[in-house]
Formats: structure tokens, C-alpha cells, sequence
């Protein structure tokens, strides 16, 4: 009797034949959801990416009053459009630099000679898109300075960061960003220009010393102390004073702006105390101090 009405609740197979069952059901459920999800991504970067077919075609204008509603949306689009030209250039540059150092075009056949593959990024971004080498190493090395700027929130275009650029090449990248930034304090964001970038890179003196990991607020407060009554070249005069010692009075000064509770000390107003104090002739501390180090130095 048993054997007719078998259920096979005993089978030892069954559990497993079970479990193999839900864990398939599960896998093509868990499928299906991340394919989902992946479509509603590719969904949202469609919607976001920007592109031609996002402008509106020119039409003539609803009238000369205010502007329409479908107006000021066209009008929002164009103005995120023109925006995008500043960050173009910064992709442009990053994207020429990752491919060059990369060495990514190893592989891509010579335009002209398809015998052979690309042997430098400027010769590849010059016969494909017909970006000189001039400009090739132009935006090579801005895209850094603008990526950074952007992050923080500054629409810089291209000519501004370029005026920043020899002085991220000499100092380094925070060094840039510093200086930006100086020229916002000075001027206000919607006010800095190329020219004023210009200027305040001039007034930097010859002698002036960084470490590499000053971050840029840092150097943007040493920036400010050093300009603050600078005269183009007038800090340079002390040439042969060694690099270790300019970097310890421009930290110093920093040290010494914190204890008086001001934002900056330049360099100038250090040396001008110190001369001061040197000449005073009822105080002698300073001046006994500089010959006890002149004789030290002698003696050596």
C-alpha cells in the first residue's frame, strides 16, 4: 500500500532538487532587478549627456516683452550649453594626457601610413581632430588647474587658467589653485580676468619657496602676506638668500600672523620690523642676536 501511494516525502534527493529549484528562480530574479536598474542608468546618463540634439534650433523671437515660459527653458538650456565650453576643453586636455601617458595609442593605425600605429599624442589629436602640438600641450596642461577650479566652483575659462599655468609648473598645482583664489578674495569671482591673473603673478618674487605638501589654502595665506604691499620685482632683491631660509621666513610670518590674530604678514613688513628692531639703539636684542650669529657663522 505504501508503495502506491509513494509521495516521495522521504526521498533524500528531493531537498536538494528543492533547493536547486529556488536558488535558479532567485538568480534569474536578482537578473532581472540588475538589468533593470542598469536601464534606468543608462536612462538618466542618456538624459544627462550633453549633446547637439539637447539645443534648441534658433527661432524667431514669441515677441519683445518678457520672455515666455518655453523661452526662459530655451534660454536655460543655451546658457548650460555655452557653459559646457569651458569644461570642454578640460576633458579635451585630460583626455590628450591620460591617452598620452598611457600610451594609448599604441595600437590605432597611422591615418596616412596605416602600415604603421601613432607614435605620439600630437601627431595622433593633429591628423584626427587637427589640434596643433601647440595646442595639444596647452590643454594638457591646464586641464588639471581648471578640473580643480570647477570643483570648488569657479567657471574659469580657459584663458584665465592659462595665465596660471606657468606658475603650477613652477610650484606646483595648489600653487594655481592659490592664486585663484587670491584673485577672488581681491576682486570677487564674477570679476577676475586674465589680465588681473597676469598681474598678480608678476608680483611674486623670484625667491619665493614652497614645500609640496602645502595645501592650497596654506599657500593662498603666504600668497596674500607676500602681495599685500609687494611692488613688481621689489621682493627679489635678496637673490642669493639660500631657499631654506626665504621658506622659514615666509612660515615664520604665518607663526606670526596666528599669534597676532591677522589673516597675513608680508614678507616686507617682517623685514622692515627686523631692520627696525636692528637699529634701535636702547634695544640691542636684535642686534646682538645678528652678531652673535655673524661670529657663530664666521667661526665655522
Amino acid at each position: 500500500m505504501s508503495s502506491e501511494f509513494d509521495l516521495g516525502w522521504g526521498d533524500d534527493d528531493e531537498p536538494e532538487v528543492t533547493a536547486e529549484t529556488l536558488t535558479v528562480v532567485d538568480t534569474g530574479r536578482d537578473k532581472k532587478r540588475e538589468q533593470g536598474q542598469a536601464e534606468l542608468v543608462a536612462a538618466a546618463v542618456e538624459a544627462a549627456r550633453p549633446g547637439l540634439d539637447k539645443i534648441p534650433d534658433p527661432v524667431e523671437p514669441d515677441g519683445d516683452g518678457d520672455l515666455t515660459a518655453e523661452e526662459k527653458e530655451r534660454l536655460d538650456t543655451c546658457i548650460g550649453g555655452v557653459e559646457l565650453l569651458s569644461t570642454a576643453f578640460w576633458i579635451a586636455g585630460k583626455s590628450l594626457d591620460t591617452m598620452a601617458k598611457g600610451h594609448l595609442i599604441r595600437r590605432i593605425p597611422h591615418k596616412l601610413e596605416p602600415e604603421r600605429y601613432y607614435e605620439t599624442i600630437e601627431e595622433w589629436a593633429w591628423l584626427e581632430y587637427g589640434i596643433k602640438r601647440s595646442r595639444c600641450a596647452q590643454l594638457r596642461a591646464a586641464w588639471a588647474l581648471g578640473e580643480v577650479l570647477a570643483a570648488r566652483g569657479y567657471h574659469a575659462p580657459e584663458g584665465q587658467v592659462r595665465e596660471l599655468v606657468p606658475l603650477k609648473r613652477k610650484y606646483g598645482l595648489n600653487a594655481g589653485v592659490a592664486m585663484y583664489e587670491i584673485a577672488v578674495e581681491q576682486h570677487g569671482a564674477d570679476k577676475v580676468t586674465a589680465q588681473r591673473l597676469r598681474d598678480l603673478v608678476k608680483l611674486l618674487p623670484e625667491d619665493l619657496a614652497l614645500k609640496d605638501n602645502d595645501d592650497a589654502d596654506q599657500i593662498a595665506r603666504m600668497f596674500g602676506g607676500v602681495l599685500e604691499h609687494a611692488e613688481p620685482k621689489a621682493l627679489s632683491a635678496g637673490g642669493a638668500i639660500p631657499t631654506d631660509v626665504r621658506r622659514g621666513v615666509d612660515r615664520r610670518a604665518l607663526d606670526l600672523a596666528n599669534v597676532l590674530n591677522r589673516r597675513r604678514i608680508p614678507r616686507t613688513e617682517v623685514e622692515r620690523h627686523l631692520l627696525e628692531a636692528f637699529a634701535d639703539e636702547e634695544d640691542t636684542t636684535v642686534f646682538d642676536a645678528v652678531l652673535a650669529r655673524m661670529k657663530e657663522n664666521k667661526g665655522k
